[in-house]
């Protein structure tokens, strides 16, 4: 692994003054006299130099919770941390006092030769999972239960194991009931579904591939709960697919945008149940299930750009796995590129990069219908449909309700407050 980057290593030789963190409430439309909001509180912001990092991307949370007695109440209270993916590794940030944040140290990337790259994060069992869209970074395992005897000081952490079956992956996902990892968008299974065996977290076992859609952007699997009988209790996944056709015949699309529904419970014979595709479509790019498993909310990441929309959640039915229905297109008020987008009991929370975090209503989706509660605009400077920041991710299922991490690519972490209502 290479040496220290000028990133992180600044942040170290600071020293144990690791708490950082400047709130605001929303007062007249403002948080901190900056931030466009509504009901939405800042509780803090870690900027890029105390998180040690030079360019932010996605993040995950982790929750510590004390150990059960006797009589299985828990002893304690849970610790929350938010894990920051950034160019030079993985930031870990513990927010149990969300007000007075706490940057612990780094992961570093496993390949920074020839720079760095953007990079995503799971949690199964209290391991961290990291994956990166650079040459040869594979797959990094991490014990978070080290951070119980953190040392004083900006700690640059070692990962407790690797998986090298392949080398970048764009995403990854976790079923957590079956203990299964799905990695996407890397050079293996065409881009498809690489699939891993993590029972045990210190020896990552190839488990399968999906290539018969080529490249799959992202994906959330599950343990199908909801109303189709045919599937429910197998391994699903729902993919946003964005496949790179070959030979395209002229005046075709080169690229086939589309929700695809595979059945994963044999991991070495997968079956396609459907590929939807989708009108005003530019790149099939993330969604998350709502609970129940009866609709899914995605996004697709270049419509703005190519067709003149505003953001735009689409609502898909997928009730009848086999016949899946977009229902609705539902367009936000403002311009900007949707990121990624999660739900938590009747909210979902949106990362819209340069509009920031949106939190949307979603008990009326059968009808189907969404609405806008919330946000906080961590890019104040502007909506525009453009990459120039703004948020990339989010993760509303902290231990602390109502609590919610925002990554921004140009500003760090913001950790908020919703008052909306609802789960997270």
């Amino acid at each position: 692994m290479q040496a220290e980057t000028s990133g992180f290593a600044a942040a170290e030789s600071a020293g144990k003054t690791r708490k950082a963190g400047t709130s605001g409430r929303c007062i007249r439309g403002l948080a901190a006299g900056t931030y466009p909001c509504k009901r939405v509180d800042m509780l803090s912001h870690v900027g890029l130099a105390e998180l040690g990092l030079s360019f932010v991307n996605d993040m995950w949370g982790w929750t510590d919770r004390a150990p059960k007695g006797k009589k299985g109440k828990r002893k304690g209270k849970a610790t929350d941390y938010a894990l920051v993916g950034g160019t030079e590794g993985t930031v870990i940030v513990n927010i149990t006092n969300p007000k007075r944040p706490d940057v612990l140290g780094i992961l570093p990337s496993h390949s920074l030769a020839g720079g760095g790259f953007w990079r995503d994060i799971k949690v199964y069992k209290d391991q961290m999972y990291v994956v990166s869209e650079h040459t040869g970074h594979g797959m990094q395992v991490f014990d978070l239960r080290t951070l119980r005897n953190d040392p004083p000081g900006y700690t640059t952490y070692a990962e407790t194991a690797h998986y090298a079956g392949f080398g970048n992956a764009h995403n990854l996902n976790i079923t957590e009931d079956t203990g299964y990892l799905y990695a996407v968008g890397s050079a293996t299974c065409g881009g498809g579904l690489h699939m891993v065996d993590i029972s045990t977290p210190a020896s990552p076992a190839f488990a399968g591939c999906f290539a018969d859609h080529g490249y799959v952007h992202d994906t959330q699997c599950v343990v199908y709960k909801g109303p189709d009988r045919d599937y429910k209790g197998r391994e699903i996944c729902f993919n946003s697919n964005a496949e790179v056709v070959q030979n395209p015949p002229p005046g075709s699309d080169p690229v086939i945008n589309a929700v695809a529904i595979v059945d994963v419970t044999n991991k070495m014979s997968p079956v396609v149940i459907s590929r939807t595709e989708y009108a005003n479509d530019g790149h099939s790019h993330q969604g998350w299930l709502v609970p129940g498993h009866k609709y899914f909310l995605h996004g697709d990441e270049l419509d703005e750009l190519t067709h003149g929309l505003n953001t735009t959640t689409r609502v898909w039915d997928v009730r009848d796995l086999d016949n899946p229905q977009m229902t609705l297109a539902w367009e936000y008020s403002t311009a900007s590129i949707d990121h990624n987008i999660y739900t938590e009991g009747k909210r979902a929370y949106a990362s819209n990069y340069t509009s920031g975090l949106r939190v949307l209503d979603t008990s009326r989706v059968s009808k189907p219908a969404l609405r806008e509660l919330g946000y906080f605009d961590v890019y104040p400077e502007n909506d525009n449909p453009s990459f120039e920041g703004g948020t990339w991710s989010n993760y509303p299922y902290f231990a602390q309700k109502h609590v919610v991490g925002v990554s921004s690519m140009d500003r760090g972490l913001f950790v908020l407050r919703t008052k909306t209502g609802g789960g997270g």
